[in-house]
């Protein structure tokens, strides 16, 4: 299709759009308020951009405040996303009564002190939690593109129910126009009659019948005597002249609405004809989802017998298992009962007057001396083996059934390993917001399909030790978010990490594994100080002072002179408001890499007060000792009479310092390194050398000999346009107490 056949069917269609040709009862959906359900009624916009009822919005305020009175709450709400399906409680019915009666006002919310203030409550499209600020419903704009819409599709839904005359005496005609300043229907005669020629009523604005009356002009809902006549690209929302001069869009960019309107509506109709002329498209892709439909219910059945089918199996193996155990017992059982009842017979014959010592009794009473030895002699040896029984007593099986004693604990294991549908997915661990320090902060996070889990298991071990002990996975506490702290990590290691999940008893398998470099220093706490050196013209400081912006100001322009002639322009110092006196320290930052020159490293304070309040030369070279100015000794005494150790960032580049490169001069190859994303620093106090690294690998960048004779502070020089944003870590504890 050529430009202008294409230009030629994108006007047609704008055209179709716009004269309502393109069936307007196929948009229902996008007229149903998310809450009641219902076609919009008063819309308003909420401050995501989604539209909710007036009515609905009072409500959700309404069930709020009820919900803030645990005392108060008579009744509780089977859906609290839907206000309309709770039945009234006492308080609430109290509410609307006051509502009603202007005790309470809906705008503002304005109550007694007492009472406590509502004004916040979650976007039921985005979940987003709206803060309507102290006017309450009265910043929020009316929809009044939604609400003429949802009248035409009201119109189109009832085009048999005529719009009659509000002026008629009975018989009531219908309507033929509607005034929008009158917000009422008139017939012709009526219309003539209540606006007739040569009156101001007869410049009145009318349109076709309706009962959407909207008006002319949007108000401002912060200025209420303004007109909207801008727009504000960064909330992007519609604002008067009174927002862009003083108000809360004093700041922000703004455009005219003419302009506003011409792009957002030609991003719009671009949109539309996007779509429009994808039309065959989507309609093979419902073809195709319905296939997919169509197929997950099938796989879905397939799944379930399967499912059954194995565990059937596994079902008859265990009943298989139970039957040969429960008969190889009742066999061990009889043949146990035989014998013991059997030596029961025995010794019962031991008895007086019963078997052998009745029998040997009578024996006794023998006076035939050849007849009693005859008999005796093997009676004898019977009662001598009763009685080394007796002594010897030992039963003739045992009552313990040990051996038939089942140790299932390996066989539950793999049972509630079984790999089916119900195991978690494996998480992630989110590299870009973890940090490992001498602690470790560990992010992940779960697929975007996944279901939510019960909680998760973190693990991690120390890599390349000979020890086992330290080689072996620890395990944290569950943890019921996305992340963790492990706390008591060695400096100068190396350690493993990997976390899995847990729902419904089901453990995911792990996350891949993967590893962190501790600093060869504990982490060094500070934030930036405005009292030493900081220059407020030129530098912009963040209220919590963990960040820092070099700026252009007045002293740029004053300077511009100097510029023109080639000659520097002087670095912004700014340094930590925490020093160091002993030990082995380590901190990290982040620099722009939009940065003009970002300089870091360390500064001696015994050195601090002569720099700042001796006036300097910041038209020489030598102001800043790297800046390629070779000079031989006066150099080297102006170095060492600085108080800054530092290495030199900016565009993007990392530029190694000449001394410590020993390649020809003019070969810039082992000086220009690529800028990391992180920066590390640490100060080896006691040896009085200071080291800059990669923080994200670890590697050692630079190192260098530094007088460490008072007390040393992380230092900073930015010049240009740049920024240095400190740690998290290096400054949460510092920020915990203030």
């Amino acid at each position: 299709m050529s430009d202008s056949e294409e230009i030629t069917e994108f006007a047609s269609i704008v055209e179709r759009i716009e004269k309502g040709e393109v069936p307007i009862k196929n948009i229902e959906r996008e007229l149903i308020c998310p809450i009641c359900k219902e076609l919009f009624t008063h819309p308003l916009i909420l401050p995501c951009q989604h539209s909710v009822c007036h009515k609905c919005v009072k409500e959700l305020l309404l069930l709020n405040h009820e919900d803030s009175f645990s005392t108060d709450a008579g009744s509780e709400c089977s859906n609290p996303g839907s206000p309309r399906s709770r039945v009234p409680s006492p308080s609430m019915e109290r509410l609307d009564r006051l509502v009603r009666s202007g005790s309470v006002s809906s705008p503002g919310w304005r109550r007694s002190s007492v009472t406590p203030r509502v004004t916040t409550f979650p976007c039921p499209g985005c979940q987003h939690d709206i803060d309507l600020g102290e006017r309450g419903i009265s910043m929020l704009f009316r929809n009044f593109t939604l609400e003429s819409i949802v009248e035409r599709y009201r119109q189109a839904a009832r085009a048999a129910v005529a719009i009659m005359c509000n002026m008629c005496k009975p018989p009531v005609q219908e309507a033929t126009k509607s005034c929008m300043d009158c917000k009422a229907s008139y017939c012709n005669e009526c219309f003539k009659m209540h606006h007739p020629w040569g009156t101001p009523k007869a410049q009145h604005e009318y349109v076709g019948p309706t009962t959407n009356f909207r008006p002319k002009v949007l108000m401002c809902p912060e200025h209420e005597m303004e007109k909207v006549n801008m727009y504000c690209e960064v909330c992007r929302r519609p604002v008067c002249h009174l927002c862009k001069l003083g108000g809360s869009h004093a700041n922000h960019k703004v455009t005219s609405m003419s302009s506003a309107y011409k792009i957002l509506k030609e991003k719009l109709s671009k949109s539309i004809h996007y779509l429009i002329s994808k039309e065959d498209q989507v309609r093979t892709q419902i073809t195709e989802l319905e296939v997919l439909i169509h197929q997950t219910e099938e796989n879905g059945q397939l799944a379930e017998r399967r499912a059954n089918e194995h565990f059937e199996v596994l079902f008859e193996t265990l009943q298989e298992k139970k039957t040969e155990m429960l008969r190889a017992i009742e066999q061990s059982r009889s043949r146990r009962m035989d014998k013991l009842r059997s030596q029961v017979e025995e010794y019962q014959g031991m008895l007086e007057n019963s078997g052998l010592v009745g029998y040997a009794q009578e024996v006794l009473k023998e006076t035939d001396q050849s007849c009693f030895v005859q008999t005796a002699k093997q009676l004898h040896t019977r009662v001598q083996k009763a009685t080394e029984s007796l002594k010897t007593f030992q039963a003739a099986a045992s009552p313990s059934f040990d051996e038939f004693v089942l140790d299932t604990s390996k066989e539950e294991c793999l049972l509630k390993d079984l790999s089916f549908g119900g195991v978690p997915d494996p998480p992630m661990i989110d590299l870009s917001q973890s940090r490992v320090y001498n602690e470790g902060l560990i992010h992940w996070r779960l697929p975007d399909d996944s279901l939510p889990t019960d909680h998760h298991v973190l693990e991690y071990r120390k890599e390349a030790v000979e020890d086992e002990e330290e080689s072996q996975w620890q395990i944290t506490d569950r943890v019921f978010g996305s992340s963790t702290v492990v706390c008591d990590l060695d400096s100068d290691c190396r350690y493993a990490f990997r976390v899995r999940s847990c729902r419904n008893t089901i453990y995911s398998p792990y996350s891949p594994a993967v590893s962190f470099h501790t600093p060869p220093a504990p982490v060094f706490g500070f934030l930036f100080n405005e009292k030493c050196g900081f220059s407020a013209e030129r530098l912009l400081l963040s209220k919590r002072r963990d960040s820092v912006e070099s700026v252009a100001g007045m002293a740029f322009l004053l300077a511009a002179e100097r510029v023109q002639t080639g000659s520097y322009i002087c670095l912004d110092y700014i340094i930590g408001d925490t020093g160091i006196s002993h030990g082995r320290h380590y901190w990290a930052f982040r620099v722009e890499p939009s940065s003009y020159m970002v300089k870091v490293g360390v500064a001696s304070d015994s050195k601090l007060i002569e720099w700042f309040h001796n006036p300097r030369d910041t038209s020489s070279p030598r102001y800043d000792h790297d800046s390629g100015h070779d000079s031989g000794s006066e150099d080297t005494c102006y170095e060492l009479s600085q108080p800054f150790t530092l290495v030199t960032m900016g565009m993007g580049k990392l530029f190694i310092p000449k001394a410590s490169v020993t390649a020809a001069a003019g070969d810039h190859g082992n000086r220009v390194l690529p800028l990391p994303q992180r920066i590390g620093v640490c100060l080896d106090y006691d040896a009085g050398r200071v080291f800059f690294y990669d923080a994200d690998t670890m590697r050692c960048l630079y190192e260098r000999q530094v007088d460490c004779s008072g007390t040393m502070y992380p230092a900073f020089g930015l010049m240009g346009g740049g920024a240095v944003h400190l740690e998290e870590f290096i400054t949460a504890k510092r920020l915990s107490y203030m």
